[in-house]
């Protein structure tokens, strides 16, 4: 997978993802299978429990089924998908 700015617009719903950071400590380390993404929040399966992580209070590395791991902002991902589409991203690089 290319990694661009578009990733933003990618669809969550099915890759695994895991908090990496945040400045609320009981959440990193979460993660497991996105099964629910709503505007504000993304709602992980694993290890037979689903837990509800507020999107813009964390920083969360996504493994796509090619193997790429990336690492985004969860202020970046706030929103629902059909509006993130609708945004444009400055590049960073």
């Amino acid at each position: 997978m290319k990694i661009t700015p578009e990733i933003i617009n990618h669809e969550f719903i099915g890759v695994q993802g895991l908090v990496a950071s945040s400045p609320h400590l009981n959440y990193i380390g979460i993660g497991g299978k996105v099964i629910e993404e709503t505007r504000n929040t993304f709602t992980f399966l694993g290890e037979g429990q689903r837990r509800s992580i507020i999107k813009e209070s964390a920083i969360f590395n996504f493994n796509f089924e090619d193997g790429t791991i990336v690492q985004i902002d969860g202020k970046l991902l706030v929103g629902r998908t059909e509006d993130r589409l609708k945004k444009s991203v400055k590049r960073l690089w």
